[in-house]
């Protein structure tokens, strides 16, 4: 039983704890070694992380906003081509578009998943556009046949956004191996985090591995030798090395998020206000989202309610990127109505691997009294 008076919307300190003494030794090991950038720790970690996701290349790099930019750029997406993209994910993803020169294609998603909606890519597709960048958005693997399917069609490349989906799977192979490239995240709150930012890009494809390698080098394959205009993202010798103690234990904590999903699931079947995520095979929560089903149902004033209670929720995203002002006037035709709808109907729950089932319980009891008195 719980004495916990707040309930915040995450919670890692129980992994922490547990880990504990191998994180001070691994980080006592580089402070001792003056090796502190791309040294033995880096390398090993890109070793077991692509040993782990099934992919002979991994590149690390310093944030999961870096990993999609090195992607883009690796695969030759560049000024006056098109990717793309759902609206509905963080900012980082139609940035890193941007970013590279390129322009974000926004389609909508599937009102059930969240995820980018397959159907609407071959309507999307015009004589520049060059890639198709899905997001697994909160741990849940998109539908990726449909999706290379229609990259085959057109001959577009596939590099998936796998920021909150490490260990996720989608018919048993995980993702981030499914297209040319993945791309992942290591921030603080994703179901594989570090202690800081931190990213990493898996690929089968030794050309585009290579051309990442040097782009997070200053664009250099030999030091003081540049050959095109690259970035600083190198991953760090602590964050590898704390990341590589983390690695073998993101399989226990990802079947905890299940099974804090599936309790979840009990506690609120039924609330037919309450539009629960599916429990689909290969889904690994990083966040678990409901939606508050009903137009005179003011989720803002759910949340609030919620937070005056003491417990505290997030909203993932409120405003699609096609709606946000860097892109409102450029992508001012862009309709995406589910995305939208979206935005203002989702609501995360307090999650984390290991979660109180007393918690649960506190949670699920007050959001669904909140939402029978609306």
């Amino acid at each position: 039983m719980t004495t916990q008076t707040r309930i915040p919307s995450l919670d890692l300190t129980g992994p922490l704890e547990a880990l504990w003494p191998e994180l001070l030794h691994a980080a006592e090991k580089v402070l001792r070694s003056t090796h502190y950038i791309m040294g033995p720790e880096v390398k090993a970690f890109e070793e077991e992380a692509a040993r782990y996701l099934g992919v002979r290349h991994a590149v690390a790099c310093n944030s999961g906003t870096d990993a999609l930019v090195l992607g883009l750029r690796a695969m030759g997406i560049g000024p006056g081509d098109e990717v793309i993209t759902t609206p509905f994910t963080f900012f980082a993803t139609a940035e890193a578009i941007s970013n590279v020169g390129a322009r974000p294609v926004f389609v909508d998603i599937d009102p059930g998943t969240f995820n980018l909606d397959p159907s609407w890519i071959d309507r999307a597709v015009t004589s520049r556009t060059r890639a198709i960048l899905p997001v697994h958005l909160f741990g849940r693997p998109c539908e990726m046949a449909g999706i290379l399917g229609a990259a085959a069609r057109h001959g577009l490349k596939v590099l998936e956004d796998c920021a909150q989906a490490f260990g996720a799977r989608f018919h048993g192979k995980a993702v981030g191996s499914l297209g040319h490239a993945g791309a992942f995240s290591f921030f603080p709150t994703k179901n594989l985090s570090g202690f800081g930012d931190g990213g990493l890009l898996a690929t089968d494809d030794p050309t585009l591995a290579d051309a990442a390698r040097m782009l997070r080098v200053h664009g250099s394959r030999r030091k003081y030798h540049n050959e095109v205009v690259g970035y600083n993202s190198r991953l760090d010798e602590l964050q590898a090395a704390l990341l590589r103690v983390k690695l073998p234990h993101v399989d226990a904590w990802n079947a905890d998020r299940r099974a804090a999903a599936e309790r979840y699931q009990a506690l609120l079947e039924g609330e037919d206000r309450i539009q629960l995520p599916e429990l689909c095979d290969g889904h690994v929560f990083n966040q678990y989202t409901v939606r508050l089903r009903c137009p005179a149902l003011d989720r803002d004033g759910i949340q609030a309610a919620l937070a005056r209670e003491g417990i505290d929720t997030m909203v993932y995203y409120p405003v699609p990127c096609h709606r946000l002002r860097v892109y409102a006037l450029s992508h001012a035709e862009v309709a995406c109505p589910e995305a939208e709808l979206a935005g203002r109907e989702v609501l995360s729950l307090p999650f984390w691997p290991g979660m109180d089932g007393d918690l649960q319980d506190t949670v699920a009891s007050a959001l669904a009294g909140l939402v029978r008195r609306s």
